[in-house]
């Protein structure tokens, strides 16, 4: 059993960014003395999503202070830490980038999201560089996919992560409230279709005008939901059997039935 714990933070309270780090820190802190394995912040936590005119100002290298203090936290917490998502500069552009790291200091994956979001008043798809690469890395004795928010629009991305072995889907998000009920069937419809465990974390609280849909949660691969939030700030933990993906793969055989290149089909009366 894999024990983890979702760390749904209110990312629109009213604190400076050293006040926000100082309490993730903590609560980080306490989900490994409960015991968990792997530890998720949402998409953007140190300053909210919403935060576009800062973004620039706020960029720093996957090295930065940020980097350097979740790449410490997690060798001291003993977990592997998916330390949500962060601004992050590269020469003269800037990217939308989730983090993982193990208990041995060692940076496990660096995902820049593919899908930026361009509806209405959202700005990051004009302010941030898209990614390209579909990550995969190894921990926790499975291979693990990593995506962030928009991204769970596009089962693509996720299918693609499944043909290089993905049994376990983490999400990081900062999902609105408004669209509550597509995150909740969208999330559901991931594990299943890919027959995959899955375990998403997403920001609460309310930012400007823009309140966040919280309801992290974990799947198995069934697509039955072992652990979810409500809208508010909580901490969110479960333990996800990754034996039941291997069985449910085994057992019943929509990944093996696929069929690739299908033209398009045609009738006769």
């Amino acid at each position: 059993m894999v024990r983890v714990s979702a760390i749904q933070l209110d990312v629109g309270v009213d604190e400076t960014t050293d006040e926000r780090i100082a309490r993730t820190i903590k609560m980080v802190r306490e989900e490994a003395r409960e015991g968990a394995d792997v530890v998720l912040l949402p998409e953007m936590w140190l300053r909210g999503w919403f935060d576009f005119d800062h973004y620039a100002e706020i960029g720093q290298s996957v090295d930065g202070p940020i980097g350097e203090a979740m790449l410490a936290l997690a060798k001291e917490a003993g977990v592997v830490l998916v330390a949500g998502s962060i601004v992050e500069r590269d020469g003269d552009k800037l990217y939308n980038t989730a983090l993982v790291y193990d208990p041995d200091g060692k940076r496990l994956a660096t995902y820049r999201k593919v899908h930026l979001f361009s509806y209405q008043e959202a700005r990051e798809a004009d302010v941030l560089s898209a990614g390209h690469d579909v990550v995969t890395f190894e921990a926790l004795g499975a291979n693990i996919g990593l995506t962030i928010c928009y991204d769970l629009r596009f089962p693509e991305i996720y299918r693609q992560q499944v043909d290089k072995g993905a049994e376990l889907l983490l999400i990081v998000s900062a999902w609105p409230y408004p669209r509550v009920d597509a995150w909740r069937t969208l999330l559901q419809a991931r594990a299943i279709e890919n027959q995959a465990a899955l375990a998403a974390c997403n920001a609460a609280g309310k930012q400007s005008a823009y309140p966040y849909a919280g309801h992290s949660a974990v799947y198995d691969p069934w697509g039955e939901r072992i652990a979810e939030l409500d809208e508010k700030p909580g901490i969110l933990r479960a333990e996800i059997d990754l034996d039941a993906v291997r069985e449910a793969r085994e057992s019943f055989p929509p990944l093996k039935d696929r069929v690739l290149g299908v033209e398009k089909p045609t009738y006769s009366a």
